[in-house]
């Protein structure tokens, strides 16, 4: 008989969150590895994120998903909570109350970037004798901003630094096992709470989730064109930020360099940044444009700040001419968006630092163009080569190693979680 699992995941199609897709993309597999899955998350009335509806046909019909209220965020964010994970926290606290009563759960699992609702699994721990896992797809309490100047911090960062350090370690400190997208974030926590030194942990980035790419094929023509004509568009759809910066100053260094040498040859590229900022829409600040201002290449740089949907990002990578990736000057960064990347088969060009857990899995794969801005000799060369070949139509169709693809499939992440999730309940008879 199959084992059966909670999952707290306020962000759920169609909301067009990043931190839901580990969990959409494990849906379908779950129960192959020995688990049944039901989700609680937060009704799509109180989300604040935009929607995209094609996202509901990748969930199975047979999944069980409960949903909970929230705080309008219209009136909480006028006293600073316009997190979901507070305006959902006490709907949440009565809801799974309930269903732990009725029902028999082996594990809950938190897989959300909302992470103070992870302090109810200490308390739902304690009242029901469940074990819980944390999935850290992103730090949660983290000195990286502290250093940094102010208009670079998050929004009210001082609040939230001194907020996450007194809450991390309730959750943190009673967990029975975290699985994290990077070992750094793991290891992290572990040499912070020596109590957590010997529970199950795994590192397991997002899957490839193929059936995205015949769903975003079928509905292209649902979706506006964001890319100019008569241009060659590289194209790079994720967050923005000033970590960024030193992973993106190659390449605008290197095209300045083209455009000086040869102007009409590499005057025919255009650089499209969409979907830069987390903000609530029509708050969105552009982080790249004034980048590209300082190189004097404003003109051939697009930055749409403005996030959209999950299904027109995979149209628009498509329709691109060749992919950039930045990555984060935080060594401990690794970029989720990896593999739809590499699934829609088009030269890609990534730059992340050298320590990043990303690069390893760039070279296995066989990404041909990934460089770290630190330690890669000559990188402007091997750049501005790259350039050109996209400009003269030579580079080549990538031929990705297929076992690669095949390792980091959904089906085979969901395996691992699931492995991690029989570790846990097996520590806890």
């Amino acid at each position: 008989m199959n084992k059966r699992v909670l999952i707290i995941s306020p962000y759920f199609p169609p909301s067009n969150a990043a931190d839901m897709q580990r969990i959409r993309m494990s849906l379908p597999y779950f129960n192959q590895f020995g688990w049944e899955a039901e989700v609680v998350t937060v009704d799509q009335f109180y989300s604040d994120l935009q929607k995209d509806h094609l996202l509901l046909q990748t969930i199975p019909a047979d999944i069980k998903i409960y949903t909970v209220s929230a705080l309008n965020k219209k009136w909480t964010s006028k006293l600073g909570f316009g997190n979901l994970a507070f305006r959902s926290y006490w709907f949440y606290r009565k809801k799974v109350n309930e269903l732990l009563k009725d029902k028999k759960f082996d594990l809950i699992y938190f897989s959300t970037t909302q992470f103070p609702l992870c302090v109810l699994g200490a308390y739902w721990k304690k009242r029901f004798k469940i074990p819980y896992v944390i999935d850290m797809q992103d730090p949660w309490h983290t000195d990286y901003y502290l250093d940094k100047p102010k208009h670079q911090q998050p929004s009210k960062y001082w609040f939230s630094y001194r907020l996450n350090k007194f809450l991390e370690p309730i959750a943190i400190k009673n967990a029975a096992g975290l699985i994290s997208v990077s070992e750094n974030y793991i290891t992290d926590l572990k040499n912070r709470y020596p109590e957590i030194k010997n529970i199950p942990s795994a590192t397991i980035t997002f899957g490839s989730f193929e059936p995205d790419m015949k769903i975003a094929e079928e509905n292209k023509s649902s979706f506006t064109n964001l890319l100019g004509q008569g241009f060659k568009n590289i194209v790079y759809i994720g967050r923005g930020g000033f970590d960024m910066h030193k992973a993106i100053k190659p390449i605008f260094q290197a095209f300045k360099q083209g455009l000086t040498e040869q102007p009409d040859l590499f005057g025919r590229l255009k650089f499209y940044f969409i979907g830069t900022s987390y903000a609530p829409q029509g708050e969105e600040t552009a982080t790249i444009l004034p980048l590209a201002k300082q190189f004097g290449i404003e003109n051939n740089v697009i930055e749409m700040p403005g996030r959209i949907s999950y299904f027109h990002t995979l149209v628009t990578l498509q329709q691109a001419d060749a992919l950039f990736i930045p990555g984060s000057d935080d060594p401990k960064y690794t970029a989720s968006k990896i593999y739809p990347y590499l699934l829609v088969k088009k030269p890609l060009l990534a730059i992340f630092n050298s320590k990043s857990p990303a690069m390893p899995v760039l070279y296995e794969c066989g990404v041909r163009y990934a460089y770290s801005y630190d330690t890669t000799p000559g990188i402007d060369n091997h750049i501005l080569g790259f350039l050109r070949e996209i400009v003269n139509g030579t580079v080549n169709t990538p031929d990705y190693n297929k076992e690669f693809i095949k390792k980091y499939s959904a089906p085979n992440m969901t395996k691992k979680q699931c492995s991690l999730f029989n570790l846990v309940v097996d520590n806890t008879l």
